[in-house]
């Protein structure tokens, strides 16, 4: 372990598996501005032989790579290996690069829940890789920092749990909540539904527009249950509803609890939790967070009160969902895995306006 201020001037050789998509390409943004990391493949059978810039204009002048085949040997040579791929695409790769001494970060679902027959029953296919599921860590930093710097494959948060998970966290490692009643009322810009086409996703359908999906059962409720009841030591019971927002990018979270103490000081139990945390903000009492104010930066923002004090706490959330809700907090995992400043590349402000 290095001392702490004190890292190896190395550069850890990267790929990244499945480039095109708004994951693959927010990582893309986020490494190529960090100075300890070399990207040296992006896999893509559709794209490949394209070069990345080309398809992404953004990155003109900032990545001289072109798009691959996902070739094993090729990401061999890597030292850690991004997985920005639907789930189920992981599964067949992860093994062959476990076994050859590369790490991997799987921004997918693949990982994150640990009894494969839940997950076969929420995704609807046989898991590929079952053998690895109670190996993998899961990557949520603020809860599992410790496990991450000594795993090989790390399951990164989704971005609804992100934001659930962070919010209730203090309640519940404080038994301070009753867990077999949380609620989670969560609304995320268009971009959480990823890049490919869909109707309901064109700027004529989702503008000028807000709606509930997913009520009676989202693919993020076992991860969120799952991750919640770590957290507290026992089973919990959650009602999560998601909702679509007109913008691109942001998670908006409200979280409702009802108080085993209505005399504890909300505040400063948030205050305290995360005094610590280089991502994670609690607002000053009174103020309430806002999506635009962690727009492309790997902040959450937390407010949380108990209105008229009636033994209720209302935690409110805000984070970029392609930052801290995936692509970022993905990077913040690799600077953990090689013991590096935790905010290496990561500590731009928000985009405001």
């Amino acid at each position: 372990m290095a001392a702490p201020g004190f890292w190896p001037r190395i550069m850890i050789k990267v790929g990244i598996v499945g480039g095109t998509g708004y994951t693959g390409v927010e990582l893309l943004r986020l490494l190529v501005g960090h100075p300890r990391v070399e990207l040296v493949a992006i896999t893509s059978r559709q794209e490949a032989g394209r070069g990345v810039a080309e398809l992404f204009p953004n990155l003109r002048g900032h990545l001289d790579l072109a798009f691959s085949e996902p070739d094993v040997e090729r990401l061999a040579g890597c030292d850690l290996v991004f997985f920005a791929t639907p789930h189920g695409v992981a599964q067949a790769t992860v093994p062959a690069l476990l076994a050859r001494g590369v790490k991997v970060i799987d921004l997918s679902a693949d990982f994150r829940i640990r009894s494969v027959p839940l997950w076969e029953r929420w995704y609807g296919q046989t898991h590929g890789c079952p053998e690895l599921v109670a190996e993998a860590v899961y990557g949520l930093p603020e809860f599992n920092r410790e496990r991450i710097r000594g795993a090989r494959l790390i399951a990164c948060p989704g971005c609804y749990p992100t934001s659930v998970l962070l919010g209730f966290l203090p309640l519940l490692e404080q038994g301070l909540a009753d867990i077999t009643d949380l609620i989670a009322n969560s609304a995320s810009g268009v971009s959480g539904a990823g890049r490919q086409a869909s109707i309901p996703n064109l700027l004529t359908e989702a503008s000028d527009n807000f709606k509930a999906y997913g009520v009676a059962g989202h693919r993020h409720l076992p991860e969120i249950e799952q991750g919640l009841a770590d957290i507290a030591g026992a089973s919990v019971a959650l009602t999560f509803v998601p909702h679509l927002l007109p913008i691109i990018r942001g998670i908006h979270s409200t979280l409702y609890a009802t108080l085993t103490d209505p005399e504890v000081d909300l505040q400063a139990l948030y205050e305290q939790r995360y005094r610590d945390e280089p991502f994670v903000d609690v607002l000053p009492a009174g103020q309430y967070p806002e999506t635009r104010t962690v727009r492309g930066a790997n902040w959450v923002r937390i407010a949380v009160q108990q209105p008229q004090g009636r033994g209720k706490a209302v935690v409110m959330v805000v984070e970029d969902n392609l930052v801290k809700g995936a692509s970022g907090q993905a990077v913040q995992n690799l600077n953990i895995l090689f013991d590096l400043p935790e905010t290496l590349g990561l500590d731009a402000p928000a985009l405001l306006p």
